[in-house]
């Protein structure tokens, strides 16, 4: 019902992050590296707000959520928000910091220089 907008909170609070802290110091690098964050939270919770409009879980005029019209439905949606948001959340920057740490390694190895036949 709701599940999307969890990364989508963490993608927000990620690019106020970033704007205060890149204000006056601008580290192209880790910059990039929390753009890339930054672009998976986004895009994913753009894909699950289509797939839930699509299904009439979610609906271009107030309330938005179909739960909210309802009540009894609303620890449901609170259920979904806190379970299966905060997974999608955090599995997405699971994978980022892996990507990341894979990222690193592999810059890493190919400019280490080889010694070939040295012996």
């Amino acid at each position: 019902m709701a599940c999307f907008t969890i990364p989508l909170a963490e993608g927000i609070i990620l690019s106020v992050a970033k704007k205060i802290a890149f204000k006056k110091n601008a580290d192209s690098v880790i910059k990039a590296k929390l753009d890339h964050l930054n672009n998976m939270l986004y895009g994913g919770s753009f894909l699950l707000a289509i797939e839930h409009i699509y299904h009439g879980e979610v609906v271009l005029y107030p309330p938005f959520l179909t739960a909210m019209k309802n009540p009894e439905d609303i620890p449901e949606m609170l259920h979904e928000m806190s379970t299966v948001g905060v997974s999608m959340a955090a599995i997405v920057t699971v994978v980022w910091a892996i990507a990341e740490v894979a990222s690193y390694f592999i810059k890493t190895k190919s400019q280490k220089p080889q010694l070939k036949g040295a012996f």
